[in-house]
């Protein structure tokens, strides 16, 4: 066995050494990245003046309009603006939560995104329920006018275990680099996801109709942060429901604890949201470099431009954006004439299910299509039926696409989505970065981002494998997502590993190696 894993490694290491690093470009791709960096500019404008950025809201318009005019005076190719259907936009700009009675305090609280305004200030008693079905519901009919509830369980708070800053150890990459055996593909969850979407529904015309004056949910993370998202309301013809808050963990259980002992509990609420019925479709920003010989072909980069709404969107995902932009900003500056296209794209509407990266791969290069017409309003990702793959007339000129968004943390290395013939070419290419901490090359398959609407379709898209830092116990989806959380060392970094990547793409003799095509039974929505 010993024998074999040696003359595998061989094998791998041969491959390797075969694929071609051009040491010099590569030099001189770092030497720009750090000392003439603007990606912290870049990203500060993002957040502290555009931010945040809700998909179809003010900031995101003037977000998209801004990243255009930079991407076209950096010299950037056929910079432009390309839409989707998405759906209504919203906004807001105050929220306050006051406890009246029994006692008065300020409560921490945000709106849920597409939820409605109170239209002033509304006082109301606090009622704690349980609105989780249909019985539910029934049981709870005409008793609720005028009041503000409570739907969720007090949340159960606990000394922090894990530290809240965290970088990969050694040992952590091993562990990334094992392949693990994935359990058969279950269906149970989008037939949840399907129930609760049309139970949603119905949830929030109940609410509308038995005169709730608001909802209160208590935020999925204590200590400090507030983790917010929001309602389906986007989808036009989706109710609009009541005003919808989320609050701080730790005031939401002081209201449970009162209401529970007996006390009688009253909130003053105001919330000063509104829809915005205009421009229904979203846009992508997207710009290039033209290629040379092989200009048909394409080599892309992207993050999700769009944000939640309650920080400024900086590590979710602002500070990707910026890495794209900085790492199209250097090859540009150094006047790098690739061989093939080299593409970026600033996603728009990723948070609400890849919508953005969904569409434009769909426009050019291959989606799954339904074989009859969907019989209700579900999202694509949640519909039944089968469906086939039909492939636009630029799926073979797609060469790679690489992704960012787990956070602002420094690459550590490269998700492979099981596709093992790239791991020596990535190793290859990893070498030559290996001194800014990335080495690391996981054939396994993760998800949660826009590479998935690549993979889904047989195109090689990847993601990187990026440290934590403190993404998930502070800032992901929560109101401290914010400048102050990026560290300028990490991203220095990545645009100079996301601008070596897409060089090395972009020069090689073939386009990387893609996986057998999916079926629609392995195929991901």
């Amino acid at each position: 066995m010993r024998k074999l894993l040696l003359v595998v490694g061989v094998v791998a290491g041969v491959a390797s050494a075969q694929e071609r690093v051009d040491w010099e470009t590569v030099g001189r791709i770092r030497l720009e990245a750090t000392r003439n960096s603007q990606v912290m500019e870049t990203v500060q404008i993002m957040t502290d003046l555009l931010g945040p950025r809700l998909t179809n809201s003010p900031n995101m318009r003037r977000a998209e309009l801004w990243a255009k005019e930079t991407l076209e005076k950096w010299g950037l190719a056929n910079v432009h603006l390309e839409g989707f259907e998405f759906g209504r936009g919203w906004t807001f700009s105050r929220c306050a939560v006051e406890m009246t009675k029994p006692t008065e305090a300020v409560l921490i609280a945000f709106p849920e995104a597409w939820s409605p305004g109170t239209n002033g200030r509304k006082l109301g008693e606090v009622v704690r329920v349980s609105l989780e079905s249909e019985a539910d519901l029934e049981q709870q009919k005409g008793k609720l006018a005028g009041k503000i509830v409570l739907l969720s369980k007090a949340a159960d708070i606990k000394p922090p275990e894990e530290p809240l800053f965290k970088r990969y150890k050694e040992e952590d990459l091993e562990e990334l680099e094992q392949f693990p055996i994935r359990p058969p593909r279950d269906e149970e969850w989008r037939r949840q996801a399907r129930k609760e979407w049309t139970f949603g529904r119905k949830r929030a015309e109940f609410l509308m109709a038995e005169g709730v004056i608001a909802t209160v949910e208590v935020s999925s993370r204590d200590g400090g942060p507030v983790r917010v998202m929001g309602t389906p309301a986007y989808r036009i013809g989706f109710p609009e429901g009541v005003p919808a808050l989320v609050m701080a963990a730790e005031h939401y259980n002081r209201l449970v604890r009162l209401v529970e002992k007996g006390e009688k509990v009253e909130l003053a609420v105001e919330v000063d949201a509104r829809f915005l019925d205009g421009d229904t479709k979203a846009y992508n920003v997207i710009a290039e470099i033209p290629g040379t010989d092989l200009k048909d072909q394409v080599v892309m980069a992207g993050a999700h431009f769009d944000s939640w709404h309650t920080g400024t969107g900086a590590t979710d995902n602002a500070a990707s954006c910026a890495v794209v932009m900085e790492a199209a900003r250097i090859l540009k500056s150094l006047g790098i004439k690739p061989r093939r296209t080299i593409r970026i794209a600033l996603w728009n509407s990723e948070e609400q299910g890849l919508n953005g990266s969904r569409a434009y791969v769909c426009q050019h290069f291959a989606c799954w299509e339904p074989q009859e017409k969907p019989k209700d309003d579900l999202p694509e990702s949640l519909q039944e039926g089968e469906r086939r793959l039909v492939r636009k007339k630029d799926f073979e000129k797609l060469a790679a696409y690489f992704n960012l968004d787990f956070g602002a943390g420094a690459i550590r290395g490269i998700y492979t989505q099981e596709n093992l013939a790239v791991k020596p070419i990535f190793s290859a290419w990893l070498a030559a970065v290996e001194d800014l901490g990335a080495k690391t090359v996981a054939v396994r398959a993760v998800g949660g981002t826009d590479h998935l609407s690549f993979d889904r379709v047989g195109l090689p898209g990847f993601q990187f494998i990026q440290d934590g830092l403190d993404y998930m116990t502070r800032t992901h989806h929560t109101h401290l997502d914010t400048y102050d959380r990026l560290q300028r060392e990490d991203l220095v970094k990545n645009s100079a590993i996301l601008a070596t990547f897409l060089y090395q793409a972009a020069m090689r003799d073939e386009p990387l190696p893609r996986k057998p095509i999916p079926s629609p039974s392995t195929s991901p929505r």
